[in-house]
């Protein structure tokens, strides 16, 4: 049973869906295919139960999830070790948003004690480069959010999180439990600098071109809600100042938390993150 394999079985599993799976991999569908009907021969049981419905684990295949991301894990601190033996023992991590997502502050913990000699070195990021510095070489991997333009990027999702529209408390609009983007076509946004990656800035501006204040920061955005009374979007959850409130948005596609590195980047430090980030922020 190859560790290969079981990464391929690990995605599967995790994407419920054979074509996401080999997406996430950066392959095709069929020898994804053929590696799993190949492992449940080895193992002598069905891992998934097809149907046109979808794809489901068997018994067999939860018991081998656990199995399998505890062998991984393990594979990946091995090499971890290895490489801060050698002398390359740093991280470099981009973060975008709230540092204190309790599945980042999971994250931290967890790398923490499985890779005690890792030098982590944390760069925090304004709105304008959802990337964190990764496509300018300034950092190894990346905490933001999508979506962006992800050519020549991997990107894992770790979490989405419905979005809402920040108001201030006495706007009209706070009294209503949900509100479509439709509500709001005749406010202001904030907006951010010329430059900032299209994608990223469709998104946030609700996918139709918006006047208002150009932002750089969650406080400058917060702060053009506040004292210019401007829209601002934001994943719900989140602490917000007083004075300010927010509604959920019924039609806005949700805000997907994900990590990011550069294809084809085999620095086994970032492959033990990831694997440690994607276990992190699937426990709420």
């Amino acid at each position: 049973m190859e560790l290969r394999t079981l990464r391929y079985f690990v995605a599967v599993a995790e994407e419920l869906h054979f074509g996401r799976a080999a997406a996430r991999l950066h392959m095709s569908q069929p020898p994804l295919s053929r590696a799993i009907k190949q492992l449940e021969t080895e193992v002598g049981a069905l891992l998934f139960a097809r149907s046109p419905a979808g794809v489901t684990l068997t018994p067999a295949g939860a018991v081998l999830l656990d199995e399998a991301r505890a062998l991984l894990d393990q594979a990946d601190r091995v090499r971890a070790r290895v490489t801060a033996a050698a002398g390359a023992a740093t991280l470099t991590v981009g973060i975008l948003g709230d540092s204190t997502d309790p599945g980042a502050t999971r994250l931290a913990a967890a790398y923490r004690r499985s890779h005690p000699g890792i030098d982590i070195r944390i760069r925090d990021t304004d709105l304008t480069d959802p990337t964190c510095g990764l496509r300018a070489g300034g950092v190894d991997v990346a905490l933001t959010r999508a979506p962006f333009n992800e050519t020549a990027l991997t990107v894992r999702e770790l979490r989405s999180d419905p979005v809402g529209a920040v108001l201030r408390a006495d706007d009209p609009l706070v009294r209503r439990d949900r509100l479509c983007l439709a509500d709001l076509a005749d406010r202001r946004w904030f907006r951010f600098p010329e430059g900032t990656d299209p994608v990223w800035q469709s998104y946030w501006n609700g996918g139709e071109p918006r006047v208002g204040p150009v932002v750089r920061v969650v406080q400058e955005c917060l702060h053009a809600v506040l004292w210019n009374g401007a829209v601002g979007l934001a994943p719900l959850g989140h602490d917000l100042p007083a004075g300010l409130a927010v509604v959920p948005l019924a039609d806005m596609e949700p805000s997907r938390v994900v990590a990011v590195w550069n294809e084809g980047d085999t620095n086994p430090l970032i492959r033990s993150f990831i694997n440690t980030a994607t276990a992190a922020y699937r426990h709420r």
